[in-house]
């Protein structure tokens, strides 16, 4: 067996390993759940402008002659524009890690998960597919996205 190898009976005990939390060196997760947060957050964003430029225009891909509950399908592509802009600032300010952006992203990533509850009947799988996401990102933002601890 070469000599810089270690073997099992050259460790102490895990109980005397880990017994000592300064000895303990796990990774801290929460960076990179934010920056999946923010990743997540401009990705949809860019996918909701896409999808109220071609709600707005004349483009063929939203049906025309369906009834909406509020305002017609222009009223619905300004608002997923606006919305889509708002969920791009929110990506910046996350990736800026300002405490403003984390409960921003929350709000933002709220209101589109309600937008696209309501899409469900005429975009299923996509529409629980953002969900999901929106979902994720508020986890990620809830549980990781507070002040950093100041070491002294």
């Amino acid at each position: 067996m070469p000599r810089n190898v270690l073997t099992t009976d050259q460790l102490p005990p895990a109980r005397d390993r880990f017994a000592d939390p300064s000895t303990y060196s796990a990774v801290d997760e929460g960076p990179g759940w934010l920056a999946f947060a923010g990743a997540m957050l401009a990705i949809v964003g860019v996918l909701n402008v896409i999808y109220g430029i071609a709600a707005t225009s004349n483009a063929k891909f939203f049906v025309r002659d369906v009834e909406y509950v509020f305002g017609n399908l222009s009223t619905w592509g300004w608002f997923m524009i606006v919305l889509g802009v708002t969920q791009i600032l929110a990506a910046f300010s996350v990736w800026a890690n300002r405490q403003f952006g984390r409960w921003f992203g929350v709000v933002v990533a709220g209101g589109n998960a309600i937008v696209q509850m309501i899409a469900i009947p005429s975009y299923p799988f996509l529409a629980l597919s953002l969900f999901a996401i929106d979902i994720i990102v508020i986890w990620a933002l809830l549980t990781y996205g507070g002040r950093r601890a100041e070491v002294a």
